[in-house]
């Protein structure tokens, strides 16, 4: 017995790591992901002859993640295929369901509801998000990543 106390504890400091819990393996996110290269965007809000708010100014290789809300006014969307292509998307994620999509082109609600979208900024360029078919330019979004 007291063998095998002296042989753990002596495998324990020759290999701190076999001590540890599963929980305390888990690195932190580095690089993109890491906690001081993300940016909360300020909510976007879809609502029928609303403002969309904006501009925002990002910059390129920094992690974004902004939620859009529906208000349940009216099928309302947004689109941006340029903006879209100027990003790289890492997850959309809806009522706590996570999609990892290859690329967007647009979103749409048919209802009240909302979506977080996380992604990081590549492209440097001006870009805009809007709702399709207004004439409004405050139902548009200016971008611009640098």
């Amino acid at each position: 017995m007291r063998l095998a106390l002296i042989l753990a504890l002596a495998l324990t400091a020759a290999f701190p790591a076999l001590a540890e819990s599963e929980d305390d393996d888990a690195a932190p996110p580095a690089g993109l992901l890491a906690g001081g290269n993300k940016e909360d965007l300020p909510e976007v809000i879809l609502s029928v002859g609303e403002p969309l708010g904006g501009p925002w100014a990002l910059k390129s290789g920094r992690y974004y993640e902004v939620e859009i809300t529906a208000d349940g006014s009216g099928e309302i969307g947004l689109q941006g295929s340029d903006f879209f292509r100027a990003i790289w998307v890492d997850e959309v994620v809806i009522k706590g369901l996570e999609i990892r999509p290859m690329g967007l082109h647009s979103i749409e609600f048919d209802r009240a509801g909302t979506m977080e979208i996380g992604f990081v900024a590549v492209k440097p360029g001006r870009y805009a998000l809007e709702i399709p078919g207004a004439s409004s330019d405050a139902q548009r979004i200016e971008i611009t990543i640098e």
